[in-house]
Formats: C-alpha cells, sequence, structure tokens
C-alpha cells in the first residue's frame, strides 16, 4: 500500500544531514547575493529578517540545554547497576573517562595546531567569563553547588552537572535496595527523569527539523557581513577533527591494545572494522550496538562483560566527541574573542566535555547539543544576535559530517577498552581471540 503524502512530507522524509548541509550552501549562496545587491540600510532591514529565523533556533537551542542536562545525566547515572560496578564495572568506567580527557586535550592541541578560525564582524558580543586567575583549587570547589537552584538559574554547567551525577547514583543504589518502599519510590524517580529525557529528545529531534531552515538565516547573516573568505577556515575545522580523530586511533586505541593489553592490533581491525564502518554511515552509538556486541563476541570476549560495558560506552564513551568539542570550542573563541583559550579555561573544557559525556545520548547530532554546554562553561553562551551563535551555526552546517568520524571514534573506543580490560582481569576467550 502506498504511503499517503502530506503536506511537506520531501520535506520532512528527506535526510536531515542532507538538509542542514543545503541549508549552509544555501545560506552562503544568500549572504552573498545580500551583501552584493543591497547597501546601508537596505541590508540591515534584510538582516533583520535573517536574524529573526536565525534567532528562533537558537533560543530553541538554549530552551533545552538545561533540562537535556539535567535529565540525561540523573537517568544515565540512575541506570548503572551497583552489582555491576566491580573490579571489572570501575575499570571500564575509568578507562572510558581517562580516553576521553584524553580526547579533548587532541581536539584542544588540533585546534592549538591549525589554528581554524572566521574573522566575524556585524555581530553583538556577550563578554566571556574571566578564569584565568582562578586557581584549580577554587575550579574543583566550585564543582559543588552551595545552592543547586542558584546554579541552575545562573547557567552554571559544572555545578550542576556534578548534582545530577551525585542524585542520578544515589537513585541507583536505592533502586536496588531492599525495603520495597524505597526500591519502588527510587524506581519511579528513575522512570521519570528517564522519561523527561526521552521527551527532550522527542523536541530535540523537532527542533532538528528546524534546523536547515535556522541554519540558512544564521549562515546567510555571516556571510553577508563577512563574505566568502570564511569557507576555508570550515576545511580547517574539519581536517583538525578527522587527524585528531586518526590520531587518537593510532597512539590511544593501537597504544593500549598492543603496550598495555599485549594484544594484537590487526586481530582487533579484523572484527572491529565492522562497528567502525557501521556507525560511521548510522552516525548512532546506539544503533550500532548490536554490531559492536557481535563483534566482542567474535573477539572471545565473555557476555556478561560486553553486556554491560558496551551499552554503558554508548552513553559514557564520547572519545570522538570529546575531540571534536575541542577543535570547535577553539574555532569558536578564535573567531569570536580572536584568541584561544588560558590553560585554565582548557583545563574547564576537558572537565565539563569528559563530565558531560556521561549524559550524552548515543544518537545522531548529540554531540553539537554537548557543545553548548562546553561553551557556556568557559564563558561562550550562544545566545541570538552574538557571534557565538554565528560561528556555533558554522559548525552546525558541516556537523553531519564531523558526527560520522566521531560516532566511529566513539564505537571503537567502546570496543577497544573492553577487549584491553578483558585481557586484563583474564575475562577473554584466548582460543576465540587466536582463531
Amino acid at each position: 500500500m502506498e504511503k499517503k503524502k502530506y503536506f511537506l512530507s520531501w520535506y520532512f522524509d528527506s535526510n536531515l544531514l542532507y538538509r542542514i548541509l543545503i541549508g549552509l550552501i544555501l545560506g552562503a549562496i544568500l549572504g552573498i547575493i545580500l551583501a552584493a545587491s543591497l547597501n546601508g540600510d537596505d541590508l540591515q532591514k534584510a538582516l533583520v529578517w535573517t536574524s529573526f529565523f536565525g534567532n528562533i533556533f537558537v533560543r530553541l537551542l538554549n530552551m533545552i540545554m538545561l533540562p537535556i542536562i539535567i535529565s540525561s545525566l540523573i537517568a544515565g547515572a540512575s541506570s548503572v547497576s551497583p552489582a555491576n560496578l566491580g573490579k571489572i564495572g570501575i575499570r571500564i568506567i575509568i578507562f572510558y573517562l581517562i580516553t576521553s580527557a584524553v580526547a579533548v586535550t587532541i581536539g584542544l592541541l588540533m585546534g592549538s595546531i591549525f589554528n581554524p578560525h572566521a574573522k566575524l564582524v556585524g555581530f553583538t558580543e556577550v563578554a566571556g567569563r574571566e578564569v584565568a586567575h582562578t586557581s584549580i583549587t577554587d575550579i574543583l570547589l566550585n564543582l559543588i553547588p552551595t545552592n543547586i537552584f542558584a546554579a541552575v538559574v545562573n547557567v552554571t554547567i559544572l555545578p550542576i552537572i556534578f548534582f545530577a551525577l551525585v542524585f542520578g547514583l544515589a537513585t541507583s543504589y536505592l533502586r536496588h535496595s531492599k525495603d520495597q518502599r524505597i526500591k519502588n519510590t527510587a524506581e519511579a524517580v528513575y522512570t521519570f527523569f528517564d522519561g523527561v529525557a526521552e521527551i527532550i529528545m522527542k523536541i530535540i529531534k523537532g527542533i532538528m527539523q528546524y534546523a536547515p531552515i535556522g541554519v540558512c538565516a544564521l549562515v546567510a547573516g555571516v556571510f553577508a557581513t563577512n563574505g566568502p573568505k570564511i569557507i576555508g577556515s570550515l576545511g580547517l575545522v574539519t581536517a583538525a577533527c578527522f587527524i585528531g580523530y586518526l590520531l587518537h586511533v593510532i597512539v590511544v586505541y593501537f597504544g593500549m591494545l598492543r603496550i598495555y593489553g599485549g594484544m594484537s592490533i590487526i586481530r582487533f581491525i579484523r572484527d572491529g572494522k565492522d562497528p567502525f564502518f557501521t556507525a560511521f554511515v548510522t552516525r548512532s552509538s546506539n544503533g550500532t550496538l548490536p554490531v559492536t556486541m557481535e563483534a566482542a563476541d567474535n573477539m572471545g570476549i565473555r557476555r556478561d562483560v560486553y553486556s554491560f560495558s558496551l551499552p554503558l560506552g554508548a552513553t559514557v564513551n564520547m572519545d570522538g566527541t570529546a575531540i571534536y568539542q575541542g577543535v570547535c570550542a577553539i574555532f569558536i573563541a578564535l573567531s569570536v574573542w580572536g584568541h584561544s583559550f588560558t590553560i585554565t579555561q582548557m583545563g574547564l573544557i576537558v572537565l565539563t566535555a569528559t563530565l558531560a559525556s556521561i549524559g550524552t545520548a548515543g544518537v545522531p547530532g548529540a554531540g553539537a547539543i554537548m557543545l553548548l554546554m562546553v561553551l557556556e562553561s568557559v564563558g561562550l553562551p550562544v545566545q541570538a544576535g552574538t557571534a557565538t551563535a554565528g560561528a556555533y551555526a558554522m559548525i552546525l552546517g558541516i556537523d553531519a559530517i564531523l558526527d560520522m568520524g566521531r560516532t566511529a571514534l566513539n564505537v571503537t573506543g567502546d570496543l577497544v577498552c573492553t577487549a584491553v580490560v578483558s585481557k586484563k582481569m583474564n575475562m577473554l576467550d584466548v582460543s576465540k581471540w587466536n582463531s
């Protein structure tokens, strides 16, 4: 039976990746045409309308940022079973967090080397928070909120993340209480936040349907005031990200396999290539999970190990996303401020991206939402009419391309960490690995 067509079905049924990319291209063309055909007050009047449609998109993103942080982090932390947090569970989580922190550092390094930037004019700007003179002890103390409601009102990201993780872990333990009343109450809390997270993800999917229009409008404003010279900067961002992905695979993953685990890299590639390419095409860690589990089984990893570590990794371990955060944060800082981050600010980015990765959904485009949190933490809020919003729109225009590489890296990292920990804990079927 032929599917019934509805109004704008040609738009909603087409691939979102292509629509956003087309939005970027059309926005660039529209901006160049506006700059060439209009000037003075006429150009400003035209830019009022591009700003209007672009700012709708920016405000929608800001609307869901805090709800997705709180709900997804609480639901993610609540879903970790205390029974699985034994020796192997703790090792897996430590590996995930360490590799994510290293990945952000690589991203910042790639951003510093490639120095991608677009000198944006024609925007207002919000002053960034000064953190250069803040000591490490103060940063760590500031992780703990004295008033969680004040942190929410002031959009202070790190304390919100800390509270959500503590709340989620406490909920997780109470879900396994022997007291039935406490267990039921905790289960209700988990169900509530898990439901909120699902609802917010549905809202995000709706917002992303508007993304091509928002990107087109924002990019039109950028090109109308800055010209086509900024195209090269997006090429630098893409190169910096993919070289960072490759460097992470060779240095971190292959190093972990060969040096720490004493395992064959060639053997890992034989089964690991399937989830890698599946993730590259689908851009979804969760969607690739069955293929990743099959690869783990073929490698000889025990089912009780990978059935815990791989689903957890699809939520917690976001190395590719972390590299993307580092490169894109430097691009936006250079474009907005004209200079990069201080060492302290880079430390904040590493900390925020590592902690925020715990609640990032393993679905296409989730890294772009996570980037909002990272920018907020270093005083670069994406607000309507600012250069930060213009630079963010440029990144979002090529996000689908960057997402392919980062998702493939995320999935590979899950498999590497699981394989290495299994080998070190003598929980790997050597006969399967050597077959």
